[in-house]
């Protein structure tokens, strides 16, 4: 099979800051529907729960390694009293803050050498990465930050394939490449992160991870700073994993989910 590379630069890429998830896959979806590119791949946390229409996920790959990791100390208990800790997602800094209100946590932009050497240049005691990024680079750096501690983004680890709907070739591909378990987990962290309706500005985590024949889901919405916060787990069947994140999703909003996640994107810088 003759296989063509259409790289495409989003405006994520660009270096746009701000909006929503869609800045990193824009382009890249438009690629698809005018008929340049056939099969996208994303990181699966990047796509938005909604997808234009015309566009579907046919294939998910076997999952890396879902967890966050903190470089720069031995664990996340370990970080000394007043640590300044570096990290870009506002999931990570409200779960940091909620955990432990003593830290500093500033903000950190870059790839993840950037990122690296930030913290070589003792510009932050610790950063807090995707485990899954380190692995993928060769970087044999990172403590595992267990997802008790820090639930990770929903899709984290994970790639998808994304084609145009009538494609039945592509999407006939992709299913080939398709692990069942991480399409069942990244479909239940999906539904929940839609259900809840929320976006860049609201930190929120969702973890689904399947064991045998049943699903064990994993939820958190806070505040930036970590002053308030409802977590939520999930054990059941596995048969209908979308139905299972609906069912997290309904329970937080139960909980006040909304009006959290509401006084969070008022928050959120314009």
């Amino acid at each position: 099979m003759r296989v063509e590379l259409v790289e495409v630069k989003t405006s994520g890429d660009r270096g746009l800051r701000g909006g929503d998830k869609s800045r990193w896959v824009k382009e890249i979806e438009e690629a698809l529907l005018d008929g340049r590119a056939d099969l996208a791949v994303h990181s699966a946390k990047d796509v938005p729960g909604v997808l234009p229409d015309g566009l579907s996920i046919v294939g998910v790959p076997a999952r890396a390694d879902a967890r966050d990791a903190v470089v720069g100390f031995a664990s996340f208990e370990k970080l000394p009293e007043g640590a300044v800790v570096g990290t870009s997602s506002l999931r990570r800094r409200s779960q940091l803050l909620a955990a432990r209100p003593d830290l500093v946590v500033e903000d950190l932009r870059g790839n993840v050498d950037t990122r690296l050497r930030k913290l070589r240049e003792r510009r932050y005691d610790a950063v807090v990465l995707a485990k899954a990024g380190l692995d993928r680079l060769g970087v044999d750096e990172g403590a595992q930050v267990p997802v008790e501690a820090m639930t990770p983004a929903a899709g984290q680890g994970c790639l998808a394939l994304e084609a145009r709907t009538d494609d039945d070739r592509v999407r006939e591909l992709a299913a080939g490449l398709t692990d069942q378990a991480a399409l069942v987990e990244l479909t239940a962290e999906r539904a929940a992160v839609t259900a809840l309706d929320a976006t860049c500005h609201t930190p929120v985590g969702v973890h689904a991870r399947l064991e045998d024949e049943r699903l064990v889901i994993a939820a958190y919405v806070g505040m930036p700073d970590g002053s308030s916060w409802i977590r939520d787990r999930l054990d059941l069947p596995a048969a209908d994993p979308a139905a299972g994140g609906r069912e997290i999703a309904a329970r937080l909003l139960s909980a006040g989910a909304g009006e959290l996640l509401a006084a969070a994107e008022s928050a959120a810088p314009s």
